[in-house]
């Protein structure tokens, strides 16, 4: 039997994110939905299969195979594809998706800038599409269709297209015109993200992450601060040297503890940042949202401008713990960073609610 909704997942947050939505749906199994999160009109449904197509970095990998238990967990099927598995995987891994894909009703996505994703909407026939949170991402990728624009990640607006761009062109623009409204194709996009240009007759369902606070604490909450980590610098956003000067800065600044490293951060800039700050660096085994809301956290949360500061204070809801972002000073930003990179999180930063701000004149200590 074919599934009625497939869920095609590379992060652990687009995970979790689908778990959201599919509480909000009211797909749940062995539980009764969230009275307060089930969508106006949602019934309970079944047949959720999620396809996990498997990063390389073992990071993501231990976080993806925790995050995936907690799914079987809720009673959906969990779909662990090798897809970067050596040079023949690709087509292995989309050869065994063609026959789903082609039947199913329902494709839900984490990441719509993806390659992989982009290949199999071309695939597929379903008529109802849905993009989950891919972090900050989502608020590109909304405003990149209400405005007919090609779809490319934020930090590299601006730069050269390279040859395996050029290639995969025709395909990004496939996935263009599928992620379009036409007809009975229907759209969604559940986030918990600040979304402004709404494309013309695409549904947007704010993510309130109810699934996170029903399943999970509420948190104890300690006296001192945690700082979050980000990969801008690994991305070549951001210098390293004025990366870890920032976080020294705020550290001493507000007496942080510990150090909630991003999940792509190098551990090379890791150990730097232990060495030449002393925090403690904690490697998550599940997306911070999960991590806070299980506890211990501290009761001010420091942040760079990245997709905690919009997620944090939904997932701690009632609680007394303070999201603090930090902005990204001009000239921390490295020779290559894309020219939108400044505006862009910016607005990551001015979006965010319930937030505190500091300036940055408070960082540099």
């Amino acid at each position: 039997m074919s599934p009625h909704t497939l869920a095609f997942v590379e992060s652990p947050v687009q995970l979790l994110n689908v778990l959201e939505w599919a509480h909000a749906r009211g797909h749940t199994t062995d539980r009764a939905p969230d009275p307060g999160g089930t969508a106006p009109g949602a019934r309970p449904e079944s047949g959720i299969t999620l396809v996990v197509l498997s990063p390389t970095d073992p990071m993501s990998r231990g976080q993806l195979r925790r995050m995936a238990q907690l799914a079987r967990d809720e009673g959906h099927e969990v779909r662990w594809e090798e897809a970067r598995g050596g040079a023949g995987a690709p087509l292995r891994t989309i050869g065994g998706l063609a026959g789903p894909l082609r039947r199913v009703e329902r494709v839900v996505m984490g990441d719509p800038f993806s390659r992989y994703v982009q290949l199999l909407l071309t695939i597929t026939k379903a008529r109802d599409l849905v993009v989950v949170d891919d972090g900050t991402a989502t608020m590109e990728f909304v405003g990149q269709l209400a405005r007919g624009e090609r779809l490319v990640r934020w930090h590299r607006k601006g730069g050269r297209r390279g040859p395996r761009d050029l290639v995969l062109g025709p395909v990004s623009a496939v996935a263009r015109r599928r992620l379009t409204p036409r007809g009975e194709r229907r759209v969604e996009v559940f986030s918990s993200m600040p979304i402004d240009e709404t494309p013309r007759g695409v549904t947007v369902t704010a993510n309130r992450f109810a699934w996170t606070r029903d399943r999970f604490g509420p948190p104890s909450v300690t006296t001192s601060a945690d700082l979050v980590g980000t990969s801008l610098v690994e991305t070549g956003v951001v210098d390293a040297d004025r990366y870890v000067d920032a976080v020294r800065a705020l550290a001493r600044t507000h007496g942080a503890t510990r150090y909630f490293a991003h999940r792509r951060e190098s551990a090379e800039k890791l150990h730097r940042l232990a060495v030449e700050t002393g925090l403690q660096i904690v490697r998550p085994e599940l997306p911070l949202e999960l991590i806070a809301r299980r506890g211990p956290i501290g009761r001010t949360i420091l942040s760079f401008p990245s997709t905690v500061v919009h997620t944090l204070p939904l997932a701690l809801a009632g609680t007394e713990v303070r999201v603090t972002v930090c902005d990204i000073d001009p000239s921390w930003l490295t020779a290559h960073a894309s020219p939108r990179a400044q505006g862009f999180l910016s607005g990551v930063t001015g979006t965010a609610r319930d937030v505190h701000r500091l300036a940055r004149t408070a960082q540099a200590g």
